[in-house]
């Protein structure tokens, strides 16, 4: 099975992946054929972290009752809805 088959193992390896093929690619030592098989890999990986964080936000709206929440630089949570319940 080719490379840019194989589905990365966790949202980290599938950075540090992309990131790896970024650098190659700025490199300019790719012949034309390996940098657009790298650049299709890349695709698909970014598809796939844009995918793990949209489900990452999803988890969390549903663990936040869908209600946006911001953190303060301590830590503590401010709620947006701006008043009283």
């Amino acid at each position: 099975m080719p490379k840019s088959a194989i589905s990365p193992k966790s949202f980290e390896a599938a950075v540090s992946e992309l990131e790896a093929i970024v650098q190659e690619m700025e490199s300019g030592n790719l012949p034309l054929e390996e940098a657009l098989t790298r650049y299709q890999r890349g695709v698909g990986l970014l598809r796939y972290c844009q995918g793990t964080l949209a489900n990452a936000e999803q988890r969390i709206r549903v663990l936040e009752g869908d209600e946006l929440v911001e953190f303060g630089d301590e830590g503590s949570k401010t709620s947006n809805t701006g008043g009283a319940e």
